[in-house]
């Protein structure tokens, strides 16, 4: 095989495995268009979902963001826990559907039924959890099954190959 086919064969498996990873939505994925929104600002991604083996096996069931001040909530929701868990402060909203998310640690002020909009601010970033300072732990279950966050803020982005020399 000739060293530019085997850049791009090497190209491929990693672009592959990055999206098997990433658990990415793809074509027709109905969470796609749900129009959720970051709930840090600026966005970088710490740690990316991995999905486990199992429901009980090793992974990493959500996205690791940094954050500074404000979290917002990724959709219109109602407020369904916020409190204390294991030493740290935990928001999670119901949004409807199935679909519930946890922010973690996130301080905030909202009390259980409070109704948040899409957008919003729900609560300030905190210490505690297995997170680093300044950064909150953004999880999505739907109908209890953690699913990858990306699905619902676009995935991730194509890849595009381009034609070699």
């Amino acid at each position: 095989m000739s060293p530019v086919r085997l850049r791009l064969a090497r190209a491929l498996v990693v672009l592959t495995a990055i999206v098997l990873v990433c658990g990415a939505a793809g074509p027709g994925d109905p969470l796609s268009t749900k129009g959720w929104v970051w709930p840090t600002d600026p966005v970088q991604v710490v740690r990316p979902f991995e999905a486990p083996a199992h429901a009980y096996g090793p992974g990493h069931r959500g996205l690791d963001l940094t954050a500074s001040g404000s979290v917002r909530s990724p959709a219109d929701g109602r407020i369904a826990f916020a409190g204390e868990v294991a030493g740290r402060a935990v928001v999670t909203i119901d949004h409807g559907d199935g679909l519930v998310t946890t922010l973690e640690p996130v301080a905030t002020e909202l009390a259980v039924g409070d109704a948040v909009a899409r957008g919003a601010p729900v609560g300030v970033v905190s210490t505690g959890g297995h997170t680093s300072r300044g950064e909150v732990h953004f999880g999505v279950r739907l109908d209890g099954v953690y699913v990858n966050p990306l699905r619902l803020l676009g995935g991730v982005p194509r890849a595009v190959l381009l034609p070699c020399c």
